[in-house]
């Protein structure tokens, strides 16, 4: 049992919160990123979400991850690798932040692109986005301490989302394998 699986309305304050991180983040590795990008739901204007923010540190897909877990972890960040996902790295953050997930995402990568198409297409739908926002709700509400079922319950939604943006069936079906399975890391977001 981990922790309470928590879906609350939006707060209009999280876009200041994730500038306050990336403000925070950027001169540690400003060096060697191209971009900070606020993803996940925190990022979707009106869409409910865990309290979480998400944010992908995009840099060059040859780049050595050497060069930015060290600027990372010289501010406290705590390197996690993979996580099962190629392209994306996981950093745990130092006590006293706001809560965040941080990812370093080469650019090109399937994570990227997911975690880019899944915003995007959320901001410009917003039936689409109610409707994954009242099914994140209700999954918090059925799985409250499994977060794995919470997010294998996302997961037709999220495909559905990634197939419409033009995903590729091999994509489509990596994704889904990591988002059901046993303990994996959601290729989207956890939230």
């Amino acid at each position: 049992m981990g922790k309470t699986v928590r879906v609350v309305a939006y707060d209009a304050s999280w876009p200041d919160v994730f500038e306050q991180l990336r403000a925070m983040l950027w001169p540690a590795v400003h060096h060697v990123a191209r971009r900070i990008e606020h993803v996940g739901s925190t990022s979707v204007p009106g869409l409910a979400a865990k309290p979480v923010i998400d944010i992908d540190i995009v840099v060059a897909d040859d780049l050595p991850m050497r060069t930015v877990i060290e600027p990372l972890a010289a501010i406290g960040y705590v390197h996690r690798g993979n996580l099962g996902i190629v392209g994306r790295e996981a950093f745990r953050s130092p006590v006293g932040l706001p809560a965040h997930h941080l990812y370093v995402c080469a650019e090109g990568s399937m994570a990227l692109a997911n975690h880019l198409a899944v915003r995007e297409h959320l901001r410009a739908h917003a039936d689409t986005a109610a409707r994954y926002g009242a099914l994140k709700q209700q999954l918090a509400r059925e799985f409250p301490h499994d977060i794995d079922r919470y997010v294998a319950g996302k997961t037709d939604l999220l495909l559905e989302v990634l197939r419409l943006a033009g995903f590729p069936k091999d994509q489509l079906e990596a994704i889904e394998r990591a988002n059901r399975g046993h303990g994996a890391v959601n290729v989207a977001t956890r939230d």
